[in-house]
């Protein structure tokens, strides 16, 4: 990938929350999704096993499309309720491509799951590996006083790829209609050792919460949300609300903190396959070289219980 330096840029809602709402965002670290109400497990390892379930999520982000350069990410997470023991287990896959960065993650998970009230509290842990890896040929005009790649410290003078292992917490909550997360993922913050440079993975915390509103009209639900992101210097707020149509159809609009208003839309097929798009508005100067961003989601649950249908026996021991 040849990288252009001189054209690359250097509320009723469900709960009041505010706290990380201080700052704006102009960048983040880990990749960013808009379908965040689908992508918990990516983010908290206490959501593993909160739908009872067995369940996979694959979501496919194209971000400022039309911009050179811009993030290209894939994620994958299935995970599953082991309700003998209480817990929950989960695996991710993630791929992110953002300029000249190739970034592939994996991660593993773990919760512990609790009664409270009228819902469940998965308290989570989570392993993770990434190999993160630079590959670019840098275009810096001869003229002019620009820095060449082999006189400045930070710039690589070759392909680079480093492993790192981190490790993740948070807390889930959910009942029938209320949901609430805290997470942070890279609590290790580890370091990335280039040849040139030693970055290292941020710690991010994240907080979610959504509530489920029942309206006159059984048929139709509505379903706001807030999903803040926060390094303790920058901080993401999105705010959405969609409407649910006969427990099948969705449709709704979200909006990210100065930077993009968000529209998406939803099914889900008789049996049980959820598939979702949305597309980003984009609000920030980005728009001026980006015709916005596309993202999809494919979602399936499904239960490995079964039902016991009741049977006579002759022999009394099934009495």
């Amino acid at each position: 990938m040849t990288v252009n330096l001189e054209n690359f840029p250097m509320k009723r809602i469900v709960l009041a929350l505010t706290l990380f709402t201080s700052l704006v965002v102009k960048a983040q670290q880990d990749p960013q999704y808009s379908q965040n109400m689908f992508n918990t497990m990516a983010i908290n390892p206490g959501y593993a096993g909160s739908n009872d379930a067995i369940c996979a999520t694959l979501i496919h982000r194209e971000q400022w499309v039309g911009f050179k350069g811009a993030p290209s990410t894939s994620v994958f997470n299935v995970n599953a309720a082991i309700s003998k023991i209480n817990s929950g287990i989960a695996l991710g896959v993630m791929k992110d491509n953002p300029g000249f960065d190739n970034n592939i993650g994996l991660n593993i998970s773990y919760a512990y799951r609790l009664n409270i009230g009228d819902g469940k509290l998965g308290i989570g842990i989570g392993g993770e590996f990434y190999n993160k890896a630079l590959d670019a040929k840098w275009d810096i005009p001869k003229n002019g006083n620009f820095t060449q790649p082999e006189n400045d410290p930070s710039i690589p003078n070759s392909k680079e790829s480093v492993y790192v292992i981190d490790f993740s917490a948070g807390l889930f909550y959910r009942t029938e209609k209320l949901y609430l997360g805290v997470s942070s993922m890279h609590l290790r913050q580890a370091e990335i050792v280039y040849e040139k440079g030693k970055p290292f993975l941020a710690r991010q915390y994240y907080l979610t919460t959504g509530y489920t509103i029942s309206m006159p009209n059984p048929t139709f639900e509505v379903l706001p949300s807030i999903f803040v992101k926060s390094d303790g210097k920058t901080t993401q707020l999105d705010v959405n609300t969609s409407v649910l149509y006969n427990k099948k159809f969705w449709g709704g609009l979200s909006y990210r903190l100065n930077d993009a208003v968000i529209g998406m839309i939803g099914i889900e097929l008789s049996n049980g396959l959820k598939l979702g798009y949305s597309y980003d508005f984009t609000l920030s100067d980005i728009r001026k070289n980006s015709t916005g961003s596309h993202e999809l989601m494919v979602g399936y649950c499904f239960s490995v219980k079964k039902e016991k249908i009741p049977q006579r026996y002759k022999s009394i021991r099934f009495l």
